[in-house]
């Protein structure tokens, strides 16, 4: 196997979801090129990954936006810089159209890709010459790995293995000292939402443990939600506008996250930063968290956290810290 094109678009949860993926392939091909096909607004998780050797970025939600003309020809010259390679394979681990064509585009006689009934868009089996075998149960990610290993006869690690690098920061990040928590309260699904008052609750508890509160936010809306949360809460900054890179950056320098169902807790946990992630309506054993020591889930489907589960669960990933030198350490 000389070279592997993976193919997972969107969106940030997602690839994060993929990068153990990566892990897998880099382990059982260890001579292989290995290219991952990304939409340009996520690209930078792929590019931060630890054996992908080149990242292909076509901006498609920027042109389903925008339909401009420069978006236009910066996705004709990523698929002009896609068929330059002849793939061994091609692994579509996304199953919608677009990543099906994609698949499809690629110069390769073998192409990955899961079966009708577990596709986004059924109709996307076109673009595969061999179907991912059943995957039984099991979390959204291990699924993910183990058709993969199935589909190309390679022995899986049951470890997941997170390679993810973050460019370092221009300037030091939190050069006081004193440890911060990120709270991702924000979510675009409304019934994903934790109530308000109950996150004020937890940001004046680790207030009061000697942590600094840390509020992102990626639209006016959210903005203003953080806002309101800040002004309860003592101490809280409301960070500016950023990009994945820099909040990235936030959460890797961060001693705790706790947040929804969404990318960046996703990725703080891949980081290897204590976690906590609140389930309100969606399967919480199916797309949660959970590294013993270091990150877990609460609430489920249905089963909305109180304010006591999720300061127990942050006493459980921090090692009960309440302290605030004991967060700083653990800052390294």
């Amino acid at each position: 196997m000389k070279r592997i094109l993976l193919i997972k678009i969107t969106s940030l949860g997602d690839m994060v979801h993929t990068l153990p993926l990566v892990s897998d392939l880099r382990r059982a091909y260890p001579e292989a090129k290995i290219d991952w096909v990304a939409d340009a607004s996520c690209a930078d998780i792929p590019r931060w990954a630890v054996g992908v050797d080149r990242v292909i970025a076509p901006p498609l939600r920027g042109f389903k936006k925008s339909r401009s003309w420069a978006d236009l020809r910066a996705i004709i010259g990523a698929l002009w810089s896609l068929r330059r390679e002849k793939y061994d394979v091609v692994v579509d681990v996304h199953g919608v159209y677009k990543s099906a064509i994609v698949a499809w585009l690629a110069r390769s006689s073998r192409r990955l890709g899961y079966a009708a009934e577990y596709l986004g868009e059924a109709r996307a089996v076109f673009a595969y010459t061999q179907i991912f075998g059943p995957h039984g149960d099991a979390t959204a990610r291990h699924k993910m790995r183990m058709v993969v290993a199935n589909g190309l006869g390679y022995p899986l690690d049951p470890v997941e293995h997170y390679a993810l690098r973050v460019p370092a920061p221009a300037t030091p990040l939190n050069a006081d000292g004193v440890p911060r928590a990120m709270l991702f309260h924000a979510t675009s699904v409304e019934a994903k939402k934790w109530p308000a008052q109950r996150w004020i609750s937890v940001g004046r508890t680790l207030a009061e443990r000697g942590y600094k509160i840390q509020l992102p936010w990626g639209s006016p809306a959210e903005r203003e939600q953080s806002e309101a949360l800040a002004a309860e809460i003592p101490g809280a900054e409301v960070l500016p506008r950023m990009t994945i890179t820099e909040c990235a950056q936030r959460v890797d320098a961060a001693a705790l996250v706790v947040g929804t169902d969404t990318g960046f807790v996703h990725l703080a946990d891949a980081l290897g930063k204590p976690s906590v992630m609140l389930f309100t309506v969606t399967d919480s054993q199916h797309f949660g968290i959970n590294t013993p020591g270091q990150s877990v889930s609460v609430g489920a489907r249905g089963v909305v956290p109180e304010i006591a589960d999720v300061l127990a669960a942050i006493d459980q990933v921090t090692g009960g810290q309440s302290r605030p030198q004991l967060a700083a350490a653990s800052l390294g």
